[in-house]
């Protein structure tokens, strides 16, 4: 690594920033070229389309050449695929995590993984923080969900690894997360500090497996979350800036020597104890090569200020500094001034080929999960008038995003050749609305209704239990986590699709009417219900 980098040089290099627009704006311009920063990470706040993206990642390269970076920026994003994803228009739209766990093959999780970092790098975008590592096992849990592979840790292994060698071969930065596992939490860390309350034999055998399942497939990156965990660590603060945690497990015990970021450091879990400034410090001092700081600008400066400070007082030392930044700079020695700067968006972004994968996946999740009143396969000749009861636009965590139109699941049944009627639900909503969608939807042949996470939100679970109770022909499809079933269990008929995207509810509208079979298979058990694995291979009492 360069031994005459500025102190300004190597502070920059362990800050990541983000900013809102479509546009660099000049504060974000300031950090790279007044405050050196080396890194940048973008939302779905920053990406209008495909073309509009590309340009956008040239420009905030440009100006890191402009003002002497001796290396592109890194340039990330969270493209988990499914219910967190940051492209726009003209991206191609693939299955997220718990969908490609239904569908089984870790196979598939490497195409996806090579399919969406061919489409980043082609838009300039050189890390992806993903796969996600974490380990399903709580119904209860608000912030990772489908995100997770599922709840087995050597299944979830399997695809991690997978997912790590289809971003190597796609030549795009690899980030595994959130360690050292968010998935057994009921706390959502956006808004508070979670605990994992379990001792180290439990996190050596379900926390823990996917990680190191990915630290052998040569992943370039991990992200550490927000989290608690006594069995570890020696105080209440957060692991992201714990020693015990960074340099103590992961480094020491599981072996990593690649680059660790953390994860979001505005989130309350930390903005609300420690401070976003003296987090990003204590952060890099206790094993952290990059301190995260997404949104707010004057936080953004004053986490470099209070490195700069804390070098000068002693509570960083230069060599700690120096060692994270020849990791970030050992990274971006894959990096090109020639890629970064130039190129419009291939042809094949967003093309038939990726959009033929994302569909074999899709049909392959599908999860027919309980058919016992024998509704399956529907016959359009049969059905007079439909009603499509689908979620109302909205996002129900800080982590994902919604850019779909409303109504696409009505659409997909109505092109069956079906009279539909379509209705949105919010997540939460009031008696009065359930008694005002109960008579919109009398006299229909059958209603197919499209829970979002009914399991967490029991206005959903009200209105489904009072379909039964007025004895209507109702399918229930779980477009979001799976378990929505155990809060209405006398649902006769149910399927999942672990998302609520097109593709995925095209795939099951064509199990509903017969056009393919279901494949896929529960990743996560439903307690007291069906054990993981679980899954019929057509309709009806027969199985």
């Amino acid at each position: 690594m360069p031994e005459d980098l500025r102190i300004e040089d190597l502070v920059g290099q362990v800050v990541a920033v983000g900013f809102p627009g479509h546009a660099p704006t000049p504060e974000v311009l300031q950090l790279i070229q007044r405050y050196r920063v080396g890194n940048v990470i973008l939302f779905s706040r920053n990406v209008r389309d495909v073309q509009q993206l590309r340009e956008l990642t040239a420009t905030l390269q440009r100006a890191a050449f402009d003002a002497g970076h001796r290396q592109p920026l890194l340039i990330m994003i969270d493209q988990e695929n499914g219910v967190v994803r940051r492209l726009g228009q003209g991206a191609s739209v693939l299955p997220g995590s718990m969908a490609l766990g239904a569908a089984g093959d870790p196979e598939c999780a490497r195409q996806v993984a090579l399919t969406t970092g061919r489409e980043l790098r082609a838009l300039g975008v050189n890390m992806n923080l993903a796969p996600v590592a974490d380990v399903n096992n709580n119904p209860a849990n608000p912030v990772i969900g489908v995100r997770s592979f599922g709840e087995d840790p050597q299944a979830v292994g399997d695809m991690v690894a997978a997912a790590v060698e289809g971003y190597a071969e796609a030549g795009v930065i690899s980030c595994l997360k959130h360690f050292p596992g968010h998935g057994d939490t009921a706390v959502d860390s956006h808004l508070a500090l979670p605990v994992v309350p379990h001792d180290r034999a439990r996190l050596e055998s379900v926390e823990l497996p996917p990680f190191r399942r990915g630290i052998e497939a040569g992943t370039d990156s991990i992200m550490v979350a927000h989290l608690h965990l006594p069995a570890i660590m020696a105080n209440e603060a957060p692991s992201t800036v714990s020693p015990e945690v960074i340099d103590g497990l992961l480094r020491g015990e599981l072996g990593f020597g690649g680059l660790v970021i953390t994860d979001c450091l505005e989130m309350r879990a930390v903005s609300e104890t420690i401070g976003t400034e003296r987090s990003a410090v204590l952060a890099i001092a206790s094993g952290a090569d990059v301190a995260l700081v997404s949104h707010r600008h004057d936080r953004q400066v004053g986490a470099v200020r209070a490195l700069y400070a804390a070098l000068r007082e002693g509570a960083l030392s230069e060599d700690r500094l120096q060692e994270a930044a020849d990791r970030v700079m050992c990274l971006k020695e894959r990096l090109s001034w020639r890629e970064a700067l130039g190129g419009g968006v291939p042809d094949w972004v967003g093309g038939e080929e990726h959009a033929r994968l994302a569909q074999r996946v899709y049909e392959a999740s599908v999860t027919l999960v309980r058919d016992d009143w024998g509704l399956l396969p529907l016959d359009a000749s049969a059905l007079e008038r439909v009603a499509v009861l689908y979620p109302a636009r909205e996002e129900v965590t800080w982590a994902e995003d919604n850019r779909f139109p409303q109504g696409f699941a009505a659409a997909a049944v109505a092109r069956r050749g079906v009279s539909v009627e379509g209705m949105p639900v919010p997540a939460a909503h009031d008696a009065e609305t359930r008694a005002a969608i109960l008579r919109q939807v009398e006299g229909a042949d059958l209603v197919i209704y499209a829970t979002l996470n009914a399991h967490l939100y029991p206005d959903q679970a009200a209105l489904m239990r009072e379909l039964l109770e007025a004895q209507v022909r109702v399918i229930g499809i779980a477009v979001r986590n799976p378990y929505d079933l155990l809060a209405f269990p006398a649902l006769g008929t149910y399927l999942a699709t672990y998302e609520y995207t097109p593709g995925a509810v095209e795939a099951a509208v064509r199990v509903m009417f017969g056009e393919v079979e279901p494949r896929g298979r529960l990743p996560v058990s439903l307690p007291g219900l069906y054990p993981r694995g679980h899954g019929l291979k057509r309709g009806g009492r027969g199985r």
